[in-house]
């Protein structure tokens, strides 16, 4: 029998009381309490080169460890749990992930949910197995012809359906799979280097419901918003700004200070919108940046523009940050480096996100990939942003390796 949301609730909070998290605000108290890391982060140390960073990382195997605002779960913990559900967002915590973020868009009624976009359902959930479901999808399920060699396809967005409609769904590992001829069959696409052992019965989370989550778990919220695939004003009457607003208003209306909240956008005028009309949450916004390096967009002056307009911490892709000077050492990049001397604070992102790094460790490594050549080398990019670029926080896949140096590593410099 389903137990009723407010019972799940109960007992979710005294979960996490018998099990020492404090509450939200009581920040002393939750930075006294050790968290499971697990067999992870020690693995990685034994994976790498012998360094003096590895044998500071050896030091540390027995020690207590901490949550850390400088561990953050990128979708809660995605490497092995569903994106974005309950059940990721409490691993990341446990794992003492100081900060988690909460993806934001919206459903047909305007519902803001957890998602990492507004056009995956059909990777994300089980939408596709529920006819009456995958019927009102932007495209409903095809399945593949084998015969013509076209892959089997699927949009399902939020905004397809409504809250309620969407709180049915449960949530999977991202993937699908191209050759299926069936619902069933297309939801088989996790990765060979990630787990389904956790991806059974994913609960997704509207943005109220994780901010409410976060709060009992004792972390901070760095939420962001996400882009619309629908076009805006949605319906004629319901514009990014008051998207953006919507979403801001969610924490004021639960009682957040603004000075726990780190909300995010890859678009300007989304974090310049908060940096006037909201003046208390956009103090602490966050620009987030994947586009390719341009003396437009990583040379001082650019950086010193942004810092005039109000804007005090950039998110960009870990690559941006990184480079390899003559030796072949990891260390910060000229855009890492001008975006310091024009007072930006840094955030990076993603660690644990490539999979194995024995080839180079893709996209999320570009600008390193000759330095890249093991998994061990998480630690030494890890080590790269914190101590030459000097980034504040870390997005992981897996905030168990991020805590373990923020504890053995990061403490010790402080």
């Amino acid at each position: 029998m389903r137990r009723s949301t407010g019972v799940k609730r109960g007992l979710l909070t005294l979960l996490f009381a018998c099990q020492g998290f404090a509450a939200h605000g009581e920040a002393d108290d939750r930075t006294k309490q050790a968290v499971e890391l697990g067999p992870r982060p020690m693995y990685l140390v034994d994976n790498m080169k012998d360094s003096p960073l590895k044998r500071q990382l050896e030091s540390c195997e027995t020690d207590a460890m901490k949550p850390s605002d400088f561990s953050i779960g990128h979708r809660g913990a995605p490497l092995q749990f569903p994106e974005h559900t309950r059940e990721s967002y409490v691993a990341a915590a446990r794992m003492g992930a100081g900060m988690i973020e909460c993806d934001v868009t919206f459903t047909r009624d305007r519902q803001l949910v957890c998602r990492h976009a507004q056009d995956d359902l059909h990777t994300t959930t089980n939408i596709v197995t529920i006819p009456e479901l995958n019927a009102k999808c932007t495209q409903p399920f095809v399945p593949a012809d084998p015969e013509s060699g076209t892959p089997a396809r699927a949009e399902c967005r939020t905004s397809d359906i409504t809250l309620a409609e969407f709180k049915t769904l449960r949530g999977k590992m991202d993937g699908y799979n191209p050759d299926a001829t069936t619902p069933d069959e297309y939801l088989n696409g996790t990765a060979n280097w990630r787990t389904d052992l956790y991806a059974s019965d994913g609960t997704l989370l509207s943005h109220r419901e994780s901010i409410e989550l976060f709060r009992q778990l004792g972390v901070k919220f760095i939420p962001e918003l996400k882009r619309p695939v629908v076009a805006m004003p949605y319906e004629n009457d319901y514009s990014q700004q008051d998207y953006a607003r919507q979403m801001i208003n969610d924490y004021i209306e639960a009682g957040i200070p603004p000075g726990d909240v780190w909300p995010q956008s890859f678009h300007l005028a989304d974090v310049l919108f908060w940096v006037t009309e909201m003046p208390a949450f956009g103090r602490q916004a966050v620009l987030l940046d994947m586009n390719a390096i341009t003396p437009e967009s990583s040379y001082l002056k650019p950086m010193k523009r942004l810092k005039a307009q109000g804007i005090n911490i950039i998110g960009p892709a870990l690559w941006k940050l990184l480079s390899l000077n003559a030796r072949g050492d990891i260390v910060a990049s000229s855009y890492a480096k001008n975006a310091r001397m024009a007072g930006l604070d840094i955030v990076a992102w993603t660690v644990e996100r490539s999979g194995p790094l024995t080839s180079g460790g893709g996209w999320y490594h570009q600008t390193i990939t000759d330095a890249i050549d093991r998994d061990g080398d998480t630690f030494e990019v890890i080590d790269a942003l914190a101590r030459d670029v000097g980034v504040i926080g870390i997005f992981s896949d897996w905030p168990a390796t991020t805590t373990y140096y923020a504890n053995c590593v990061r403490r010790s410099r402080q």
